[in-house]
């Protein structure tokens, strides 16, 4: 594989990292339905604020949130509502593995 092709897959590889934890998904489902500040996502999870602003800060290091500053809030919302389309992706395998039990035990 050649550098430009390593880099390219190396960059996938982060944004989808960036992805890989509940809370960070809950947050991509809910910034697609509009901006939200960080004290709404804080009611949907009941964590720390430091645990929170972590998680949006990955999310952010990768691209697929962006934050804005208004007073004393900070919103966020979505960069590329195209990582919906990744979701609509992982419901499609998770409803192949089911069919296949449902085949298995029937």
């Amino acid at each position: 594989m050649d550098e430009k092709a390593r880099a390219r897959y190396e960059a996938r590889a982060r944004i989808i990292k960036a992805m890989a934890h509940p809370t960070r998904l809950l947050f991509v489902d809910e910034l697609a339905k509009g901006e939200r500040c960080v004290c709404e996502l804080n009611e949907m999870v009941h964590a720390d604020v430091s645990t929170i602003s972590k998680h949006l800060a990955v999310l952010k290091n990768a691209g697929i949130v962006q934050d804005e500053k208004r007073g004393s809030r900070v919103f966020y919302s979505l960069v590329a509502p195209c990582v919906l389309n990744f979701f609509s992706c992982v419901e499609g395998v998770l409803e192949a593995q089911a069919k296949e039990r449902a085949e298995l035990v029937s």
